[in-house]
């Protein structure tokens, strides 16, 4: 996402957090009031270690009933009971990682082993950097689609070379015209061997064709307002669904728009965020959105907009600092990026235990078990990576 060197580029956002307790477990129906988008988020907040990696409970108390800033973790949004901690924080398959403060991408498993890594000697045209926000393992497993902000270019990367085959954008520069984006977002590759991106600062999404063309787009350059279908007000989420649809963030009023295959609207709600970051679909159609700020949170949101669980510690080894994605598994946990925490964590909403977590908590850093700003996180099932 193109921003300054130091902060994720979606428009970025400093968090307004208010003082408000920290997790408890409250089943809520509240509407939590919006604050305004802001530009550049703040510096790193240092925190002490983990004492244990792998299963560090959410401290603080529930919130007062009636709090405009409730710390929610109730019953998941099928009403059953909360998701079982998983073996030893275990997860099936590996999660590819954009760790933008690095300028790296890594595939680790749940053993905390580093698997692949890119760029490596040869990866990059010449006189290219290389600064992913996002990165998306294609359908057929054999490349890797990764959205640059800061370079303004969306790049795939072959696995089995590490070198990059295919490049849209103009590098370093920022357009609306034919072949130029303005600080793209979450490049999602397609079976069909297309990419869709949120361009956020034209405020459109655009499907683009392995040539190159612009085969479809939903919004239009320079009208920037919440009217879907026909416009949306910075998007900087655009995730494909299962059904040929699209399920579309809107920074500016923290929207989240869901369409149908044929363009429809099929909802247009507002989540209760200060900045709403890449929201996903639950596998019950619920609305999974990361809160972008300090404290960030993660919320679920049902498709009328009401508030089914919300996690957020306002203080402790559970505080999220402007996590950027959280992607909702079948078992009800949560894998997220902590960007400024400079880790990646599974969560259970249901108890507010992390289960696993890869990143030292508040250290940054390059070795083994270190990251710095993780971006982008992508759960990637066994056996689907081709020519590791």
């Amino acid at each position: 996402m193109a921003h300054p060197v130091g902060h994720r580029p979606r428009p970025r956002r400093t968090s307004l957090a208010a003082g408000a307790a920290a997790v408890g477990v409250v089943l809520l129906s509240v509407t939590v009031a919006l604050a305004g988008r802001q530009t550049a988020p703040p510096a790193p907040t240092s925190s002490t270690a983990l004492a244990s990696l792998g299963l560090a409970p959410s401290d603080g108390v529930a919130a007062a009933a009636g709090s405009p800033t409730p710390f929610v973790s109730s019953v998941p949004s099928n009403g059953a009971a909360s998701p079982a901690p998983l073996s030893h924080g275990a997860f099936a398959g590996d999660l590819l990682i954009a760790d933008r403060g690095n300028d790296r991408l890594l595939i680790v498993n749940s053993q905390e082993q580093i698997l692949w890594r890119f760029p490596v000697a040869g990866s990059l045209p010449a006189g290219q950097g290389f600064s992913a926000d996002d990165a998306f393992l294609s359908p057929d497993g054999r490349t890797i689609m990764a959205s640059e902000e800061l370079h303004q270019v969306l790049v795939r990367i072959d696995i089995a070379t590490k070198r990059i085959t295919w490049q849209y954008g103009h590098y370093g520069r920022t357009g609306a015209g034919t072949g130029f984006l303005n600080t793209p977002d979450d490049a999602y590759p397609l079976a069909n061997g297309n990419v869709t991106v949120a361009d956020i600062k034209n405020c459109r999404i655009l499907e683009i064709a392995p040539d190159k063309r612009i085969v479809r787009t939903w919004g239009h350059v320079g009208v920037c307002r919440d009217a879907p279908p026909f416009s949306y007000d910075e998007p900087n989420g655009d995730t494909p669904l299962a059904d040929g649809g699209i399920l579309i963030t809107e920074i500016r009023g923290s929207r989240v728009v869901r369409l149908d295959a044929a363009g429809m609207v099929v909802f247009d709600i507002h989540v209760p965020t200060l900045y709403p970051s890449d929201a996903q679909l639950d596998p019950h159609g619920n609305v999974v959105v990361a809160d972008y700020s300090n404290p960030g949170a993660v919320v679920a949101v049902s498709p009328t907009g009401h508030l089914l669980w919300r996690y957020g510690p306002a203080s402790g080894p559970g505080r999220l600092d402007h996590p950027s994605l959280a992607v909702p598994l079948a078992d009800g946990t949560i894998v997220l990026n902590d960007d400024f925490r400079n880790r990646v964590i599974l969560l259970n909403p249901g108890t507010g235990r992390i289960l696993w977590q890869y990143g030292r908590t508040g250290i940054a850093g390059r070795g083994p078990d270190r990251l710095n700003i993780p971006d982008g996180v992508n759960l990637i099932p066994p056996g689907a990576i081709q020519g590791l």
